[in-house]
């Protein structure tokens, strides 16, 4: 094993509803002038809020979310979009919507899907990637916007440009915030829910550890059901082990990262607490798990929210849960409100919930 989000450095990547006000303006900026590093921390600068990131398996690329902007009228402008990353040349496009959308929604698994996605009025949040044949991938995508949904999309990697077409949806429960999503293999998806976004005590309840969400489980033909035992507070990341025995999941309030183990009815539950508030949760090469999150302080210490702290990324053993920090900046650093650290080759890609980049520095 290798050792060695930002509306306050602590609360991760947020509900949609929650977005900061800063958030939504560094949306709309101009492309940003300064690209230069920050110490060993590299910029690719213009995508728009990338909260999450995915590599496209050996293709190079990397796929990016794009949360919308807030605080505007939805909009064509103000609306989600995908990123490409080329990781080797540090180049990025804009993916989704193109010019053009595809769209070939898959009646028979996605029946109860109302129709296609408004690409005007949608928020892409969490990704999740998974091989289903050669140069074939399903993405499947948290979303918010005119519907709070699982957006799922094929895509096709045999050309020089990977293609993507929309095949479905599954709209979830109301009430819901969803944050990060993980594709079972007959096609399901388990995801977490955050908070419940009409709950007046919102992030406040969350900082003070108060459970506000849980794991929702689907499988093709059912219904979208939460798994008993599951309650957290701030239910943010989430990863399957291999085999799907294992779910991992990050909880923000607690700052903990969390193994259940969905053989046992009810599910079992072990946890580490960590020094973050920890939010997206990715698999390493060699077996383990990364984290990342604002570095902690004890709300008593921050007089005047948010208090500007830096970021950590946190190895997890997936079998100990032993906790070890990799890497981070302070609060100097032109990216904060860190959300995803995505181990590629020797680099870490760094994604943020706000802003106007991604970053990549080197992996100890």
């Amino acid at each position: 094993m290798r050792k060695a989000k930002q509306f306050a450095p602590w609360l991760g990547a947020p509900a949609l509803a929650l977005l900061a006000a800063d958030g939504a303006q560094a949306q709309q900026a101009a492309p940003p002038s300064d690209c230069a590093p920050s110490g060993t921390l590299a910029y690719v600068c213009g995508p728009r809020n990338a909260e999450d990131i995915v590599a496209l398996g050996d293709t190079g690329w990397l796929i990016l979310s794009g949360m919308s902007a807030q605080g505007e009228a939805p909009s064509a402008a103000s609306s989600g979009r995908l990123y490409l990353v080329d990781a080797a040349a540090k180049t990025y496009e804009t993916w989704f919507p193109g010019a053009s959308v595809s769209v070939n929604h898959d009646t028979a698994m996605f029946e109860d899907c109302p129709g296609p996605l408004n690409v005007a009025n949608f928020s892409a949040h969490g990704l999740a990637l998974r091989e289903v044949a050669a140069d074939r991938y399903k993405l499947y995508i948290t979303s918010h916007g005119e519907r709070e949904a699982i957006e799922v999309f094929d895509v096709h990697t045999a050309a020089e440009k990977p293609a993507i077409t929309w095949r479905g949806c599954v709209v979830l429960p109301e009430r819901t915030s969803s944050n990060s999503v993980a594709i079972l293999s007959d096609g399901g998806f388990v995801t977490t829910k955050m908070m419940d976004p009409t709950d007046p005590a919102g992030f406040a309840g969350i900082l003070a550890g108060r459970i506000s969400g849980n794991v929702y489980e689907w499988h093709p033909g059912g219904e979208v059901t939460a798994v008993p035992g599951t309650e957290l507070s701030g239910a943010n990341g989430i990863e399957l082990s291999p085999d799907e025995r294992w779910l991992y999941v990050a909880a923000i309030g607690s700052r903990e990262v969390v193994r259940f183990d969905r053989t046992a009815t009810p599910v079992t539950k072990e946890s580490v607490t960590i020094d973050v508030r920890p939010d997206n949760l990715r698999w390493t090469d060699d077996g383990t798990l990364y984290t990342i999150g604002g570095n902690f302080v004890p709300p008593e210490q921050c007089a005047s929210p948010p208090c500007a702290t830096g970021w950590s990324v946190v190895e997890i053993d997936p079998d100990t849960l032993e906790a070890t920090r990799v890497a981070g900046v302070d609060q100097n650093a032109a990216l904060q409100g860190a959300s995803t650290g995505l181990a590629v080759g020797g680099e870490i890609w760094i994604g943020t919930f706000r802003g106007d980049r991604v970053g990549y520095l080197p992996r100890p």
